[in-house]
């Protein structure tokens, strides 16, 4: 067993902790999730970090974006500030984080605060950056029968 530390910063071993998540184990909330993508860019899992966003923001993403940053960049680490679980129908929360990386413009640190939804047993990423073509009284893109604007976008 590789004794490797897990990129997230928890100071586990990479296999107990994020790795797990990588090999297909639902992340058991929000924060997990959170972590886990970091260290998938941190280790070029383009793949986990598409499968991690919300189902119909998945389309939107540039693959070849995330995986330039992800390959190009020496990540330097994370620091999560809070954990806040929204509750509800589906299950939201938020995470307030810091990454830290250095690419060939030099080093940079960037804080969010990430929304995330729990649909059936997953926890999904909410990506704001994704346009999403959707009226507000339409279904919610999680899927949980409501309208967009009693739900998902409320934490877009």
């Amino acid at each position: 067993m590789s004794t490797a530390t897990c990129p997230c910063g928890s100071g586990d071993p990479l296999e107990v902790c994020c790795g797990r998540y990588h090999s297909g184990h639902p992340a058991a909330g929000a924060e997990a999730l959170m972590r886990s993508r970091y260290s998938a860019y941190v280790l070029g899992l383009v793949d986990y970090l598409v499968d991690t966003t919300l189902p119909a923001q998945q389309q939107g993403l540039d693959r070849e974006a995330i995986r330039a940053w992800s390959l190009q960049s020496d990540w330097l680490g994370l620091e999560v500030e809070s954990h806040e679980v929204i509750g509800g129908q589906p299950e939201h929360a938020f995470v307030t984080f810091t990454a830290r990386w250095h690419d060939q413009g030099g080093e940079h640190s960037h804080r969010e605060r990430s929304a995330f939804v729990q649909t059936g047993s997953r926890w999904y990423f909410i990506d704001p950056t994704v346009e999403l073509k959707i009226g507000r009284n339409d279904p919610c893109i999680c899927g949980s029968g409501q309208k967009f604007k009693k739900c998902c976008a409320n934490y877009l």
